[in-house]
């Protein structure tokens, strides 16, 4: 009898894991839209929670998107204070500091400049158009096809180059290296443009400005080469399923 019963209850326990595959399957896409929708929302929160008063939840999502950027503030957004973005001779920070990335990090703004945004400026350009890549593409996806790899790859080579780029140059100490001057622009476009547009990473600079195209660019080819192998896999898993219910004689 317990062996009977046992097996009652490993079968009642597949059907309903069964069907529980089933509705993630058949409703996935609302699945990924929600939890990369949060994923982009709650940077921004930080800030608000800050400004609120609530630092604890706020440093509870600084803490948790370190782990993923670097934050750095004057390549971050903020909010709530006079400009949207900061270069770093105007951080309230001594001289060591303003040289010293781990110092840098630590700080996330005051009541009088505001709070940063827990990602950095290209962070916020490649994930929120992971979620607003996907909304296009369930519009249109009928009349699309996936991106081959090489597409992918040509697309989120810019953001590779860019923040590698970043990252060499980084190498001669924060607010040291090439791309922080943009020198070697200036001489290209023969200083045509302000000289704003060259130095630093002020939003509007040339720094930002390529920060959030190949953030972009990254984010729609990600999603317009993985989706339709993502949505195949999900419809491949929720026929399985229905087939095995259908001989089964059991109702989803």
């Amino acid at each position: 009898m317990d062996s009977i019963a046992s097996t009652r209850n490993s079968y009642s326990s597949a059907i309903i894991t069964n069907r529980i595959i089933y509705r993630v399957a058949r409703y996935w896409l609302i699945g990924f839209l929600f939890v990369t929708l949060l994923w982009v929302i709650l940077p921004w929160l930080a800030p608000v929670f800050m400004r609120l008063g609530w630092e604890a939840p706020a440093q509870a999502i600084y803490w948790v998107y370190s782990f993923q950027c670097h934050q750095l503030p004057q390549r971050s957004f903020f909010l709530f204070g006079p400009s949207t973005m900061y270069s770093l001779d105007q951080l309230p920070l001594d001289q060591p500091e303003l040289v010293n990335p781990l110092a840098l990090r630590q700080f996330i703004g005051n009541a009088t400049m505001g709070y940063k945004v827990a990602w950095s400026d290209r962070m916020v350009s490649a994930y929120t158009s992971i979620p607003i890549a996907a909304m296009i593409w369930f519009i249109f996806r009928k009349r699309l096809r996936a991106l081959s790899i090489w597409v992918f790859v040509i697309l989120a080579i810019p953001m590779a180059i860019d923040g590698g780029t970043h990252m060499i140059s980084d190498l001669a100490g924060v607010g040291q290296g090439f791309r922080y001057t943009n020198t070697w622009l200036a001489e290209l476009t023969s200083n045509s443009l302000p000289a704003s547009f060259y130095l630093g990473n002020a939003f509007g600079s040339f720094n930002s400005w390529m920060r959030l195209i190949t953030g972009i660019l990254f984010g729609f080819g990600l999603m317009f080469f993985a989706l339709p192998y993502m949505r195949d896999a999900f419809q491949d898993m929720a026929r399985s399923i229905e087939d095995k219910f259908s001989r089964a004689d059991v109702d989803l």
